[in-house]
């Protein structure tokens, strides 16, 4: 039974529900996300949801203020462009370690991951950037190094917020034939023209970045959570 659950795994799992909200524009920058009411939708108690709350502040994509409780984070156009740039740095690291022995089983997780892209080509656009995100997360958890993965891990979902907060409608079949393209080079171990196209398609993504406000709603947190809890409770 959910209810059963360690306390350890309900609060990752509610973490995760809260990141895939955030990344696809049900929780908007700024709102704020009180704990009784989270813990109301998911079923849990306010240590757990605050347990969860802390590790997405430590990615960058919850703020927690004192006496005043989370709120999704509300990163400036500055700090969007800081990242992405930082984010190409350490991708291209990435990329090296990768192309260096690069091997079947990670062509075949990487296509994998295109190939759900796809999939949710027709689908709302929020969704196409979270997998968008993820599948450099991907690579780097791909390279076996815990120190990239985990900057990358971080530095990624906070890339995604600032796009859901900032970016214009864009192609996603661009992206996705760029994805194609970088695990291409890496197949045949061409290290610089996996970095080049890796860094054009950050490049690409982080020029779509324009300023504009998040839009007020009038939703309730219950409702508007309600697919991730649900989504929660069957993977539980």
């Amino acid at each position: 039974m959910t209810s059963r659950q360690p306390q350890k795994n309900r609060s990752e799992m509610i973490c995760v529900a809260l990141r895939s909200a955030i990344l696809e524009r049900a929780l908007l920058p700024g709102m704020k996300l009180p704990e009784d009411s989270l813990g109301e939708r998911f079923g849990a108690s306010r240590t757990i949801v605050r347990q969860a709350l802390e590790r997405l502040a430590a990615e960058g994509l919850v703020e927690l203020r004192h006496n005043r409780g989370a709120a999704v984070a509300s990163p400036s156009l500055e700090e969007a462009q800081d990242l992405f740039e930082l984010r190409a740095q350490v991708e291209g690291l990435v990329i090296r370690r990768l192309a260096t022995g690069f091997t079947a089983a990670q062509e075949k997780a990487l296509m994998a991951h295109i190939g759900r892209e796809e999939e949710a080509q027709s689908g709302p656009e929020p969704i196409s950037i979270r997998l968008a995100t993820e599948f450099h997360i991907l690579m780097a958890e791909l390279t076996g190094s815990p120190v990239l993965a985990r900057y990358v891990n971080e530095i990624a979902y906070r890339c995604g917020l600032t796009l859901s907060q900032f970016s214009r409608p864009h192609s996603t079949t661009c992206g996705i034939q760029e994805h194609r393209d970088i695990v291409a080079a890496l197949k045949t171990g061409d290290v610089e023209r996996a970095q080049g196209i890796a860094r054009a398609h950050l490049d690409s993504v982080s020029a779509r970045a324009q300023f504009k406000g998040a839009e007020n709603s009038g939703y309730s947190y219950l409702d508007v959570l309600e697919p991730y809890a649900s989504k929660m409770r069957e993977s539980g």
